[in-house]
């Protein structure tokens, strides 16, 4: 369709919604972009790291079947559009690695994730890649080397779902799935530029698992803009016989939603860290304060809420919680003695908690539930920082014990985990760049089951300092 190279290099990086706009009008054919996909994989992933797989053959016939299927008078709504997925949803003839060389047995079905983008019609372009198991908000491992991040390459991508984020940001993919157990689709989003908004838990099906780490994990999109990730995320959810979580169902489309005003509504900021004794970078704090700032400008009653924090218990059950995770995932690998140091280390202090300490942290969601949901009554949406600094570099942490990297790492995600816990969505918006040029994030927080708000005040900031523009350096086209 005579598109130059920058042309398509463009189109790379104009997100999922309009990549599947421009194929619906003629004006691009999925063999194109695929192609064009690919070859950037081909080109960028070597020193991003993003991929565990490339399905390259099996992508090009999928984007030859799209063009055949609209040709034909068809459509679905992504139908042509390369997506990647990340390790840890199941894809049917493929081992479920999450992250490790400890499984062999392929799955025998796509995951629901899976299955879903094949029926909107997307093209499955690879596997990305993320840390053993999930355990860490960055994308190392000793084996498979680091994920790095599109706008500096020495710093991560964020975990767990670096090589989604990482592979969205570079333009090598119009959207990517990712996981969120404690952070996991927010923090990778937040160092690199993207919108990614953590579902309601139950929003989208965990299939063939009932639930993942005792009802943490949730499965959503990183995207390049609000849209896309409304389009994709509409795309995805739903639930399954067997799911031992359901979300009520979205009072419009997430599409519609994101295309929506909000009205005035009235958002509580707190700096407040999630435990005692944690610095916030001044460079994340201004961010908040700019990003309030510009809500109250955009009309909404905007109100400093810090709420006391239930009591100094809760983030050391959750710790427990976490560890005893880490431990229970990994003796169910069918080779767990094949994952890396680290990661029996994180293990083994999961084994070593005692069992009553375990127990209380599983039972106490119901309490925890109710006391972060009451902020709800004074306000539509909290705003909190994503992280509490600006992206760390690959590597930073390497030389420390794993009980201290455990712990730099939940001072450095402080904001994230509680929604977790309780189960409300949240989103990581993107909010400038630091100094250095590093990108910058807020969090926002709804109440249970309202993701549609938080689109509508996420797209409300997207208008009024558009993000999706700015391509990282050296990854755009050159002649």
């Amino acid at each position: 369709m005579d598109l130059t190279p920058a042309d398509l290099t463009g189109v790379c990086f104009a997100g999922a919604a309009r990549q599947a706009e421009l194929m619906r009008a003629g004006e691009l054919s999925s063999r194109e972009l695929v192609a064009e996909h690919l070859s950037r994989i081909d080109r960028f992933d070597p020193k991003l790291n993003a991929f565990r797989l490339v399905f390259a053959e099996q992508a090009t016939a999928q984007a030859a079947e799209a063009d055949e299927r609209r040709a034909r008078g068809e459509d679905a709504p992504l139908l042509g559009v390369p997506i990647a997925v990340k390790e840890d949803l199941a894809i049917e003839g493929l081992p479920t690695t999450k992250g490790t060389n400890a499984v062999r047995t392929p799955a025998p079905d796509d995951s629901h994730v899976v299955q879903r983008l094949r029926e909107a019609g997307a093209v499955i372009i690879g596997r990305t890649r993320m840390p053993e198991l999930g355990l860490w908000p960055y994308t190392e491992s000793a084996w498979a080397g680091p994920t790095r991040n599109p706008w500096s390459l020495t710093h991560s991508s964020g975990g767990s779902s670096g090589g989604s984020a990482s592979a969205v940001a570079a333009g090598l993919a119009a959207a990517a799935i990712g996981t969120d157990g404690a952070g996991s689709i927010r923090i990778p989003s937040a160092v690199s530029g993207l919108f990614g908004l953590k579902p309601q838990r139950g929003r989208v099906s965990l299939y063939p698992d009932r639930e993942g780490w005792t009802g943490m994990v949730v499965a959503g999109p990183l995207a390049r803009t609000v849209a896309d990730w409304a389009l994709v995320a509409d795309q995805i959810r739903g639930s399954r016989p067997g799911d031992a979580h359901v979300a009520h169902p979205p009072r419009t489309s997430f599409v519609e939603a994101a295309a929506t005003e909000p009205g005035a509504l009235r958002i509580g900021v707190s700096l407040r860290p999630w435990g005692p004794g944690i610095p916030i970078d001044p460079e994340v704090r201004t961010a908040v304060l700019d990003t309030a700032t510009l809500l109250g400008d955009l009309g909404h009653d905007v109100v400093r809420l810090d709420p006391p924090m239930r009591d100094y218990t809760a983030p050391n059950l959750f710790s427990a919680r976490y560890l005893n995770n880490a431990y229970d995932t990994r003796m169910a690998l069918e080779l767990p003695d094949n994952v890396e140091a680290r990661t029996r280390q994180a293990g083994e202090l999961g084994r070593r908690l005692p069992r009553a300490l375990v127990r209380k942290a599983l039972s106490g969601d119901r309490a925890l539930t109710a006391h972060a949901n009451r902020i709800f009554t004074d306000v539509d949406v909290l705003l909190t920082p994503a992280l509490t600094r600006p992206p760390i570099r690959v590597g930073e942490w390497d030389g420390r014990s794993t009980f201290t990297a455990l712990l730099a790492a939940s001072r450095y995600t402080t904001f994230l985990p509680l929604w977790n816990i309780v189960g409300n969505p949240a989103a990581a918006v993107p909010a400038g760049f630091s100094a250095s040029g590093l990108p910058l994030a807020v969090q926002l927080v709804g109440r249970q089951h309202d993701e549609c708000t938080l689109l509508q005040v996420s797209a409300q900031l997207e208008r009024a300092r558009p993000w999706a523009d700015r391509v990282p350096p050296g990854f755009g086209h050159t002649n």
